[in-house]
């Protein structure tokens, strides 16, 4: 099965533009969460959901959002799945999934081997790996083992387009997830999207 991409972090009418040209399998709206510069309110994830390519799913991100207003993303159609950046536990989310009946995705900060089996625990469809709160660095991937790992999962923290293909052919995750690494100037560049979903779909 071919390695699936994600982008991150979309804010403006433009990056909606880039990834329709790009068409990844999913892209990301930060919201709720101001610390930042890609959040983004209600109604402009509404307005960026409607311009985007159907094939494309929408993913709304935030980090202990209040559980009622986050399942509104679902609920209102700016998002088809949530995830899960912060301390959220399994009560969290199967409230969540309760209230929106969305596929959700947990962030989980991986320093060790224990921190993977953790996150297994509690009940989201999807995991992230990461090295921290959309820190945009690379972590020690061999702490991953997709054998022991029981659910799909993205990889993300510092790749780019240069390092993208190679690393997931040594990882083997169902996706990897990108936003730093396709901006310039902390915006998104089309260039970059164009060429990250190009070096993805050569990863079979």
């Amino acid at each position: 099965m071919s390695v699936k991409i994600k982008l991150c972090g979309m804010f403006r009418e433009q990056d909606i533009d880039y990834v329709n040209e790009a068409l990844p399998d999913y892209i990301g709206f930060i919201v709720m969460f101001p610390k930042s510069h890609r959040n983004i309110g209600f109604e402009t994830a509404l307005r960026l959901r409607s311009r985007l390519d159907p094939r494309i799913k929408s993913v709304a991100v935030s980090v202990n959002a209040p559980l009622e207003e986050f399942a509104e993303y679902v609920k209102s159609g700016a998002a088809d799945i949530l995830q899960c950046h912060g301390s959220e536990d399994g009560e969290y989310i199967a409230r969540l999934r309760e209230l929106t009946g969305a596929p959700i995705i947990k962030a989980v900060r991986v320093t060790a081997q224990s921190d993977i089996e953790r996150a297994q625990t509690l009940g989201a469809d999807f995991l992230l790996t990461d090295s921290g709160t959309g820190s945009g660095k690379l972590f020690d991937h061999s702490l991953i083992d997709p054998v022991k790992i029981n659910r799909p999962f993205f990889l993300a923290g510092g790749l780019t387009p240069e390092n993208l293909a190679e690393t997931a052919k040594r990882v083997r995750p169902y996706g990897v997830d990108l936003s730093s690494g396709i901006e310039t100037d902390m915006v998104k560049d089309r260039e970059k999207i164009l060429a990250a979903v190009r070096e993805v779909r050569r990863v079979e």
